[in-house]
């Protein structure tokens, strides 16, 4: 299968296989105007299996997103066809409005304007808890 070198862009890679959907839609790629190819399953001399999502633009990427959803992923700028800067991600401290309180008693439930703030707890175990109620996020 080929899939084109991107000559402006970014490159997202080393998503860990199967996660690339989840980045696609939780960074709404979809609203994009521009040609955006997922790639997956794609082999890996480092990870086995491994996800890549290539943006044919230089859009802003949530930083944050990507480090919750997959550490060990890179973000790669390229322009004029060449690799001119690659950002490694990590688990974000707080998290804005990625993920939501569950807790029916959180504030975040009637006051719907306040936005969804997370905080890392648990590094070790990727443990994030709501910092109004203190619930812990259903995903680790």
């Amino acid at each position: 299968m080929n899939i084109d070198s991107i000559q402006d862009g970014i490159v997202i890679d080393h998503i860990e296989a199967g996660k690339g959907m989840e980045i696609f839609r939780l960074l709404g790629l979809d609203a994009l105007d521009c040609q955006v190819a997922i790639i997956k399953n794609a082999a890996s001399r480092k990870m086995g299996k491994k996800d890549m999502i290539k943006i044919a633009a230089n859009i802003p990427v949530n930083t944050d997103i990507l480090g919750y959803v997959d550490p060990g992923v890179t973000v790669d700028v390229i322009h004029n066809g060449a690799l001119v800067e690659k950002k490694k991600m990590e688990l974000p401290e707080k998290l804005t409005n990625v993920i939501f309180c569950r807790n029916p008693r959180c504030i975040t439930t009637t006051e719907q304007e306040l936005p969804h703030i997370f905080r890392l707890t648990k590094r070790e175990t990727r443990e994030y808890r709501c910092i109004y109620c203190e619930t812990k996020s259903g995903k680790a």
